[in-house]
Order: C-alpha cells, then structure tokens, then sequence
C-alpha cells in the first residue's frame, strides 16, 4: 500500500490545525511552513478538505482555515477519503466490485481483508490520536512487532 504525497500533506495539515484549534484560523502559509508543504499544493488540499466538511476557511486578516470538527472526531481515514478517495482500491476499483476466476479466486477475500484491516486502523486512530502522541494501544501494539519497521 502506498500512501500518496497529497494524502501525506493533508495529514499533516490536518494535524496542524489540530494542533492549533484553540487559537483560531491558521493561514496557509503558516501551515506550509510548519510543515514544510509546497504552498500551492497544500491550497488545493484545503480546498478539497474544505469541499469534504472537514475544515473551514474565514477571510481577510484575521482569517485562515481551522477544523470543521473537534479533532477527536476526525479520523485519519476521514482525510485520506477526502484527498484520494478510497482507501483501498485494485486498479481503481473497491474491492467488492471485483470477481476473479480460477486460480486468482481467491484473491477476493485476500482484498477485503487488506480494505477491512487499512479501515480498521485508519478509522481507528483520530487527529487528535496523533496529534497528542497517544496511539491507540492496538496500532501501538503493532509498530512493536520485530518486522514492522524493517524492509521485506
């Protein structure tokens, strides 16, 4: 599975403003700084995440974006879906739309549990999860595992 440079950057958008949403509207620039986001791209990204419900933007001095949402209730998932659209998808398609023959049977099943694991987690984990540094204990659990951090 990869991740994408747009869903990374939205992330990490997202948890700027997580960051910051007691203290009111962040601006853009502020948030490409922090986070060392290519201005222009992270504009679309806002937009798309403003167009999804998940932040707001206010104009003029005093404006900027901010969570349409306390982050608690923001998942990671959330943000992806809004940027890329579906989590899991083979050639474009989700999963359930698939049907193979023969011998690539099962490879059905093999895809709806990768789709019903990646939601499991990334549903499971909020903005706010991340932004505290407070992984929930089974996502935790799993950076843990001997393999998990090294290269097939």
């Amino acid at each position: 599975m990869r991740i994408s440079a747009r869903a990374d950057y939205a992330v990490r958008a997202a948890l700027q403003l997580a960051a910051s949403q007691d203290d009111g509207p962040v601006k853009a620039e502020a948030i490409a700084d922090a986070q060392d986001i290519p201005h222009k791209f992270l504009e679309g990204i806002l937009n798309d995440m403003r167009r999804g419900g998940l932040v707001l933007s206010q104009r003029g001095g005093n404006g900027g974006y901010r969570l349409a949402k306390p982050a608690r209730s923001i998942s990671i998932a959330d943000v992806i879906r809004v940027v890329d659209g579906p989590l899991v998808s083979v050639r474009g398609v989700r999963p359930p739309d698939l049907s193979y023959t023969g011998p690539a049977e099962a490879l059905l099943p093999l895809w709806i549990a990768l789709r019903a694991n990646v939601r499991e987690i990334l549903d499971g984990v909020s903005l706010a999860d991340v932004a505290s540094c407070d992984l929930p204990a089974d996502v935790s659990a799993l950076t843990r595992t001997p393999d998990a951090w090294t290269n097939p």
